[in-house]
């Protein structure tokens, strides 16, 4: 920048290389040890006596390097300079000071580089960090579900076994064919909703096998191909839940699910009786609620809407994502 500015003044090949490649050169070497070196191995690891100490003592050493490269190399176009014109050199402090500064600009550029390469890393491993912690909790969560839903199911079946073995046998045929989809074809970020729907009908038919004719399920799922994909198990637990606390052995219940799907937006809703089990039933392990909620936090940040509510003794859940 120096040499661009001094356009149009006079261009000696000696007086280029005294003032402009000379200094020039020190300042590169200041800028790359700072840059490789020193940053790293001394202001990193907040030893700041020993980083100021080496960059004044190279500092220094350039200066008096400077003054004696010209003293006895350039000394033609010092007396040339002096009789050419009627100003004599700056004092002698006023020199020193804007050479200091000149090789304090290459050092304060590589420490603000280094710095802000540092964070860009830094900042980087944080993100790669919570995505693998983010990555981590969705696994557990997603294992979490599997057994919970294989345990309900096995609960269902073991009590047809004495009411009707084979609607026990053909339960049994009903939940491998479920197991193979949970354990073959969930193990992505997303999946196509046809697919999810398919696999929600499935238990639907295998959880009425169990239940009275009094119990009524009317359900109601998009039919043709939405192209939208979600994240796979999304509300099997709110089926579930359903049939665990929504269904009757002596009175009639009635189950009603609808799902719709407009653009990039799937709103489920599902509506049951409120039976809540007793205190002292274990059956399942009550965590299908609070699974759905903390996957959708991690899942849909600020992109899904999931309501309950309890109303003249009917539970609604109501859950809308949007997928893009």
């Amino acid at each position: 920048m120096p040499y661009l500015l001094s356009y149009g003044q006079e261009q000696e090949l000696d007086r280029v290389k005294a003032h402009f490649w000379i200094p020039l050169f020190f300042s590169a070497i200041i800028f790359y040890f700072n840059y490789f070196v020193l940053v790293d191995r001394f202001l990193f690891t907040k030893k700041m006596f020993l980083f100021i100490g080496v960059n004044t003592a190279m500092i220094i050493f350039f200066l008096f390097l400077k003054e004696y490269i010209e003293d006895n190399f350039f000394q033609d176009i010092l007396k040339k300079r002096i009789e050419n014109t009627d100003r004599t050199r700056p004092p002698f402090k006023i020199a020193i000071y804007i050479q200091v500064l000149s090789y304090m600009a290459p050092l304060l550029f590589s420490i603000a580089l280094k710095t802000t390469k540092r964070w860009v890393k830094t900042e980087a491993e944080r993100k790669e960090a919570a995505n693998i912690k983010l990555k981590s909790e969705l696994q557990h969560l997603h294992y979490q579900l599997q057994p919970h839903f294989f345990f309900n199911s096995l609960n269902n079946i073991y009590a047809l076994v004495d009411i009707s073995p084979e609607q026990a046998k053909t339960s049994i045929h009903s939940l491998s064919k479920l197991m193979r989809y949970m354990l073959y074809e969930t193990n992505v970020e997303a999946i196509p909703l046809s697919k999810e729907i398919d696999f929600m009908k499935k238990y639907i038919d295998l959880m009425k096998l169990r239940v009275s004719e009094k119990t009524i399920v009317n359900y109601n799922f998009p039919n043709q191909e939405t192209g939208v994909k979600v994240a796979p198990l999304l509300f099997i637990s709110l089926i579930e839940n359903a049939f665990k606390h929504g269904v009757s052995a002596s009175k009639e219940s009635i189950i009603d699910i609808n799902m719709s799907c407009d653009n990039n937006k799937v709103l489920f809703v599902i509506e049951n009786d409120n039976l809540p089990k007793k205190t002292e039933d274990k059956s399942g392990s009550g965590i299908g609620l609070h699974n759905i909620e903390k996957r959708l936090e991690l899942l849909y940040p600020n992109k899904y809407s999931f309501k309950t509510q309890v109303t003249k003794q009917r539970f609604k859940a109501e859950l809308e994502i949007e997928t893009n």
